[in-house]
């Protein structure tokens, strides 16, 4: 007769778990360390998005032409690591986890993500690096829930108001204006959420945590405490 081991019967069960949100809500940082606490993989879709942003940028597409940039969209190869604590992003072999973080990126990314045929290319390698994770995985993203993997485990939606965003992106970015920053994301928020393709939206089943006045760990233990519950009756 055949025999399970013990370490396979108390295995926990692999879970995928869905953290959309706006800008400056701690997705990045609240998903790497749930992943890193929980043993899971870690994709943010985000990068993925600035990469091919930055690809475009450096080999002379008009970024304010969706046509041109539909044309292209195919080109560049882009491979995600899944390790949270150090995640990497290449395009065509090459790092990228530097120079797609530039304001130039940055300002760019949401015309590029609004073209249909750039988020099928990109949903679908998502929904494939998501599948290749053996463990589970935390995808963090703006419509991870609601359009590139609508069956998650479990879904959670960021917020937080438009202040403490732009706090946490200035603090992240030297030299930032206050001001600006908080200008910039409500831009941002417009652009992501009226989009066509996939808007920044939180799914109906996701569980919303507003993190204006929590601390990152607070939301950490928030997630993980949500993840475990779901996987104990997984």
């Amino acid at each position: 007769m055949e025999t399970v081991s013990a370490a396979a019967r108390t295995a926990p069960a692999a879970v995928i778990v869905a953290i959309d949100g706006p800008s400056g809500t701690g997705k990045s940082s609240t998903s790497k360390a749930v992943a890193t606490q929980l043993g899971l993989s870690y994709l943010d879709t985000g990068a993925q998005y600035r990469a091919i942003t930055w690809w475009m940028l450096n080999n002379g597409i008009d970024v304010g032409n969706p046509a041109e940039i539909a044309t292209a969209a195919a080109k560049p190869v882009i491979v995600s690591g899944t390790d949270p604590a150090a995640p990497t992003i290449t395009v065509d072999g090459e790092d990228a986890s530097g120079p797609i973080r530039t304001q130039e990126v940055t300002s760019k990314v949401s015309a590029v993500s609004a073209v249909p045929e750039v988020r099928t290319l990109i949903t679908e390698l998502q929904r494939s690096i998501a599948a290749d994770a053996e463990r589970g995985i935390v995808v963090e993203g703006r419509d991870i829930g609601t359009t590139v993997l609508p069956d998650a485990d479990i879904k959670i939606f960021l917020t937080a108001s438009p202040e403490a965003r732009a706090a946490r992106r200035s603090g992240e970015v030297k030299g930032s204006d206050l001001a600006t920053t908080k200008e910039a994301l409500i831009k941002r928020d417009a652009a992501d959420s009226g989009r066509k393709t996939s808007p920044l939206a939180k799914a109906g089943d996701a569980v919303e945590v507003d993190t204006t006045d929590l601390t990152l760990q607070q939301v950490i233990e928030c997630v993980v405490t949500l993840v475990g519950e779901k996987r104990a009756v997984k």
